[in-house]
């Protein structure tokens, strides 16, 4: 057996003595190359051949020492974090080993201990690391500062009870040992001066890891480290920004592909990836509570959301796939696409050029296949639909509170207050504030901004988030003049290509430019956010928010209203204004003088909403996919590849997290803002793409593993941190849960050809068999060929007198020709009607849904208050209990302290 002290003196030792040699080593050569270099070169003095057996003796110590030993070199100190800095030889090396050896010094004095790994045994040659070590004193202190509740007895409540179809749910459970790593407890705030009340079986495993890291990285933010310029700095934030450490981090249990070996604690990480983080699972419920364990509540509270929004997503994409089936169905059987497709009525009927000059007429029934796809997305079903999700959306979030909070009451979250954390300062804030002022709650001293220091960055920022939202409006116009300008061509090169004719029944010159529009409006979209992104978080950082909270906040509200406005513009554009100032043949509206306004198919605006969704949508989901797996396993691969120069060296467990990417404070951020993105697609445009809940789901029983698969492969361990709700995303996707009702009932009425079918079967229609017959030709106005001005006249005459144009115009024998009919007033009336029962309808409902389910369930309030009934009764005994044994055998002083605490117990009863 060897022993660790004195292994320590032996390095220390060695490390002294080849100072005093006058021979320099290369840095990069592995150990064993130096000690054949010096037995080769040197005279073997007996002083040198001791060195080199201490030498040969450290490195064995240190071979038997596990690759993936998360413990100090005594084998005993858990490692809870550590930091990693690179010699610099810059001018101002100096001044960061002094920071470092400052801020060091500051550590131990907290009470934390520290370990340093030199960089002659890194895999690199040049990376020092500290392992930080947190001691039962520390651990108990703070654990009592941050509130962090710790067990007290097992629970005596049950687990909820089976559902009726249970048996049936069986291939999609995981099993009890993984699904509820821990048995159930009540729980009270942590006191270092009760620790008999708690459950302590063993000090070192008492405090989860993720609690560990959470304690040392809230001394790590407050450490100072020196006085520079006359302020006091402190921080690892504050260091890692300077470069002073190059990384600060926790580190995982182990390699995630196998379990851990003795004496290493329960591999968890080896047990998520298991059983989580694999694609083949993807049917599998997640451990949520492994998940909260490792990573604490920040992070677990996501992946409930988002395994709870996919479950909802699943009711949805069915009746959406039911409405869609419907399409398909009736799609060669509905009257509007038989009469355009029939040659005695389509293919009669000859219809205006689509352009000035270089169109061409051309017949209706060439449009016969886009009128059945439009009939797919565009039929009876639609309506029903966009009612459903107006209610599903309703169903969803008030279910969603309900979860959020049997997850508050089985989390320990249910006295957390979030403003736990809004008063904690950023350290960044503290450090650039020179002012002091007292704070009305702790009659504290406290740093303090004045409002004059902010006013410029706030106008800064909102000039900066309205620019690039003018920004996206100005690429989405050039977009639009890109369709304007290519459209001739494409016209006018399908018309004379005689290989294409065969095609063109499918591929329209209208669809051929809606796509090219599609993608080009895609790929600008995603160049327009990878810039802003940057902007975004350095003007927040600069606006210097007060807390992290306020932070998140700021942050969020640019990044959501640029994205809102980058991926939804031109959808509702499509929805809203395509087709809907065209004019008429003879005196149509241009933009810009120049290029004439954009027309809608005769069948509607519906195809081309649906196709800008899907490729918007399906393009954002995939690749946000790739990059979220690809680009994390090519940049550790290649920093690995850069590190690795010699493998003979011992590849260490900080070593290994250590070239793995740094997940970040913002890393949940983005997560969230992708999700409510996806949330937009599927709730405000969704009647015009019944199949976007179908492919929300798909894509995020993907993102589920992959988000698994790389927070536990690809990236260190993240900081463990509390939190009780979803925050200010809640607000967000309630607020476009309300706008949804709006924009889907504005689709059915004005992009969707519903309301004027409906108005003809009522009020036009002489047909009393097919109703429906005719309607083609109602909904086509009659424009006079010779009324063209000379600019407009297409180069190719033909002998026709008329053309046909969508609208609701008199003819040109009427006394008002060309201006709008009274069939146009009924229907904008009945459109207008629509759009109000629809929103009153559905409003109504969702008030009621809203008002008819509580927010907390019943078995969760009576769960709630028989465990702070309990923790009352387990208190009251102990203090009993300490009080019989302090007093000794003065039983009438006993009694009088038994009834006082009696007294407290009933008041405590009536209060719960």
């Amino acid at each position: 057996m060897w022993d660790p002290d004195a292994l320590e003196l032996e390095e220390d030792e060695v490390r002294s003595n080849s100072q005093d040699t006058p021979y320099t080593l290369q840095m990069s050569e592995s150990l064993s190359s130096r000690e054949t270099s010096f037995l080769i070169n040197e005279e073997q003095t007996p002083a040198k051949r001791f060195n080199l057996f201490l030498r040969r003796r450290l490195m064995f110590q240190k071979s038997k020492q596990s690759k993936d030993s998360i413990f100090f070199r005594d084998g005993i100190r858990q490692i809870d974090f550590v930091l990693s800095y690179v010699d610099d030889i810059k001018k101002d090396a100096d001044i960061k080993a002094e920071r470092r050896k400052e801020f060091e010094q500051n550590l131990r004095k907290s009470g934390l201990e520290l370990e340093i790994e030199d960089k002659r045994d890194s895999e690199d040659g040049r990376t020092y690391f500290v392992k930080i070590h947190a001691p039962w004193e520390v651990l108990a202190t703070y654990a009592e500062v941050l509130g962090i509740k710790m067990p007290i007895r097992e629970s005596d409540i049950p687990r909820p009870e089976h559902m009726p179809f249970n048996c049936m749910l069986t291939p999609v459970k995981l099993p009890e040992s993984v699904k509820y790593p821990r048995p159930e407890y009540f729980t009270v705030q942590f006191n270092r001066h009760r620790q008999e009340l708690f459950l302590i079986e063993d000090k070192a495993t008492f405090f989860k890891s993720s609690s560990r890291n959470r304690i040392v990285y809230y001394i790590l933010s407050r450490c100072p480290f020196g006085i520079e310029d006359g302020k006091k700095k402190f921080g690892i934030e504050r260091l890692l920004n300077s470069n002073t450490y190059s990384s600060a981090y926790p580190l995982h249990d182990g390699q995630y592909w196998k379990p851990s070996e003795p004496p290493n604690p329960v591999n968890e990480r080896h047990i998520l990836h298991k059983n989580w983080a694999r694609f083949s699972y993807f049917y599998k419920e997640q451990p949520l509570d492994l998940i909260r364990d490792y990573y604490g509540e920040k992070i677990a509270i996501y992946f409930v959301f988002l395994g709870f929004y996919t479950e909802m997503l699943f009711i949805a994409a069915l009746v959406g796939l039911a409405c869609f089936i419907y399409g398909l169905l009736s799609m060669d059987s509905h009257p509007s696409s038989m009469e355009i497709c029939d040659p005695n009525i389509g293919g009669q009927m000859i219809m205006c050029p689509l352009c000035d000059r270089v169109c061409e007429y051309w017949r209706l029934n060439t449009t016969c296949w886009a009128s059945k796809f439009a009939h797919l997305f565009d039929n009876e079903s639609t309506v029903f639909f966009a009612i459903f999700m107006g209610i599903w959306v309703t169903l969803f979030l008030e279910f969603w509170k309900q979860r959020q909070a049997r997850l508050g009451y089985e989390w320990d979250l249910v006295d957390f207050e979030e403003e736990q954390q809004q008063h904690q300062l950023r350290p960044e804030f503290e450090a650039m504030c020179k002012h002091r002022k007292m704070n009305a709650i702790t009659k504290e001293m406290e740093p303090h901004m004045p409002l004059l220091r902010h006013i410029p960055w706030y106008f800064l920022s909102g000039a900066t988030v309205t620019l690039w939202m003018a920004l996206v409006v100005t690429s989405m116009v050039a977009v639009i003049v890109y369709r304007l300008s290519v459209f001739a061509a494409f016209a006018s090169f399908m018309e004379s290509e005689a290989s294409l004719q065969e095609v063109r029944q499918f591929f329209t010159p209208q669809l051929a430019t809606s796509l090219t529009g599609s993608c080009l409006n895609f790929i600008v979209i995603l160049i327009l956010n990878f810039f802003y992104e940057k902007i975004s978080a350095w003007i927040t950082k600069m606006e210097l928010p007060r807390t992290y909270q306020e932070y998140e906040s700021s942050l969020t509200l640019k990044m959501f209203l640029f994205q809102f406005v980058n991926f939804y513009s031109s959808c509702f554009y499509v929805a809203f204004f395509k087709g809907k100032f065209v004019g008429y043949p003879g005196k149509y509206t241009y933009l810009f003088n120049v290029w004439r306004s954009e027309e809608c198919d005769p069948g509607g605006c519906l195809v081309e909403l649906t196709t800008q969704l899907t490729i918007i949508m399906i393009g954002k989901q995939i690749f946000t996919n790739i990059k979220e797996a690809i680009y994390p396993l090519v940049f550790n691969w290649w920093r690995r590849r850069k590190a690795r120069t010699n493998s003979e060296k011992l590849y260490s467990r900080w070593e290994q997290d250590h070239d793995l990417q740094s997940f970040g404070q913002l890393g949940l951020f983005y997560e969230y803002l992708e999700t409510v993105i996806q949330f937009g697609f599927v709730t405000l445009f969704v009647a015009s793409f019944p199949l976007a809940p179908l492919f929300a789901l798909m894509n995020n029983i993907v993102e589920i593993r992959v988000d698994a698969w790389k927070l536990t492969t690809q990236y260190r361990r993240p900081v463990a941190a509390k939190a009780h709700s979803i925050g200010v995303w809640q607000d967000i996707l309630a607020g476009m849960a309300v706008l949804s009702v709006a924009t889907n009932a504005f689709i059915v009425a004005f992009t969707s050809d519903i309301i004027p079918r409906l108005v003809y079967y009522y009020a036009y229609s002489t047909n009393t068999t097919e109703p429906l017959s005719g309607y083609v030709n109602n909904s086509l106005s009659v424009f006079l060929i010779a009324d063209f001005p000379n600019h407009t006249v297409p180069l190719d005459e033909r002998d026709y007198t008329t053309c046909r144009y969508r609208d609701y115009r008199n003819p040109p024998g009427d006394e008002n020709k060309y201006l709008h009919n009274m069939q146009f007033w009924h229907v904008l009336a009945a459109k207008m009607t629509f759009i109000i029962i629809m929103e009153h309808i559905v409003f109504l409902v969702k008030f009621l849904l809203a008002w008819m389910i509580p927010d907390v369930p019943k078995d969760v309030v009576d769960r709630i208050k028989r465990e702070k009934l309990m923790t009352v009764r387990i208190l009251h005994d102990f203090e009993l209990n300490k009080l019989k044994e302090k007093l000794g055998l003065n039983p009438n002083e006993f009694a009088k302290h038994v009834m006082i605490e009696e007294n407290k117990m009933q008041l405590a009863k009536s209060t719960i």
